[in-house]
């Protein structure tokens, strides 16, 4: 019997049930999920996005869900030298790759390695871009309250 060793990267940011999903999706279709947690510098580098949380509260987060074996921080950019670190059988991604350009990509360099990828449904509701905008009107609402008290003061 061929043990399948499942890898599902992100950044993990302001986890939600989306994270949960992929999570709890990935469990299901391997015997050791890997969860890979994209650095902040390889955020801000391919994303150009800052992230809320640190790198390593993000990986003790994640690490600490029950679904989730082993955890390893992606510190480059390409999923292969992940593949070549962490050496999965399965690659999990949100269904909003699938059919488009990269994921095609990465379908065909996992391919050529024997790695099978798996999509599951991409939770559209919730996302971690949602609540990044949803905590800047936050953020732009409290600043913009201060600034109104203190000209009231």
């Amino acid at each position: 019997m061929t043990i399948r060793i499942g890898y599902a990267a992100g950044a993990f940011d302001l986890f939600h049930i989306g994270h949960l999903n992929l999570l709890r999706h990935a469990k299901e279709h391997c015997d050791i999920l890997v969860a890979g947690v994209v650095s902040d510098e390889m955020l801000r580098t391919v994303k150009g996005v800052e992230p809320f949380i640190p790198t390593e509260e993000r990986a003790e987060i994640v690490r600490s869900v029950r679904y989730v074996d082993r955890v390893h921080v992606e510190t480059v950019p390409r999923k292969m030298d992940a593949w070549r670190e962490v050496g999965f059988t399965h690659f999990f991604k949100g269904d909003d790759w699938r059919g488009t350009d990269k994921g095609r990509r990465l379908e065909a360099e996992f391919a050529a390695v024997g790695v099978e990828v798996v999509y599951f449904p991409y939770t559209a509701h919730t996302s971690s871009s949602q609540l990044r905008r949803a905590l800047g009107l936050v953020s732009a609402d409290a600043e913009a309250e201060a600034v109104a008290r203190s000209v009231i003061a």
